[in-house]
């Protein structure tokens, strides 16, 4: 397989949930040390973010990174050589998010790495450490996410945005509910 047709299977991929899999802190920890030494100075912060970083919880194999940066336009000014750093992103969908911007990483037709640039210290950036971080602090609410995930996996198998969106309801349920 070469690596346009890598590419466009990990684009393509349908969405699976996977037993926890204990390497995936190990998996975050190179991609985040690679990330400061390619990129030094550009990042506040870098943290483990989604289900792969709560111990125990069934997941897409997929490591979300968290990366901080001072505004915007220091995420913006990024996106090209992070693309020559073996990401890749689609400025279309990143032109309809607001406060973040998205790539991703892939390896033999999978995906393996999503990285969010976010403004360190904003609401976006918060949002997504409460979520971790309720999720590793509170086993009844880690277990019931899971359960829904395995559902709405089933049911959006072959349509990642809808199964992104099934999320996003819970995410900011459990959220609210924390506060």
């Amino acid at each position: 397989m070469d690596e346009e047709e890598s590419l466009n299977r990990a684009i393509y991929e349908e969405v699976a949930i996977f037993p926890y899999d204990k390497g995936w802190p190990l998996l975050f920890e190179e991609e985040r040390d690679r990330l400061l030494h390619l990129f030094p100075g550009s990042f506040l912060a870098i943290e483990h973010i989604g289900s792969t970083a709560v111990p125990g919880l069934s997941a897409k194999p997929i490591i979300d990174i968290l990366a901080g940066v001072d505004a915007m336009p220091r995420a913006d000014a990024l996106m090209e050589p992070l693309c020559q750093a073996r990401y890749t992103t689609s400025m279309e969908f990143n032109a309809s998010l607001a406060g973040r911007r998205w790539l991703m990483r892939w390896a033999e037709g999978r995906r393996t790495h999503h990285l969010h640039l976010v403004v360190y210290g904003s609401q976006e950036w918060q949002q997504r450490l409460a979520f971790r971080d309720r999720l590793r602090t509170n086993a009844e609410i880690a277990v019931h996410y899971e359960q829904n995930k395995r559902v709405w996996a089933a049911e959006f198998r072959s349509d990642r945005e809808a199964y992104t969106a099934a999320k996003a309801d819970f995410i900011r349920e459990t959220l609210r509910s924390a506060t």
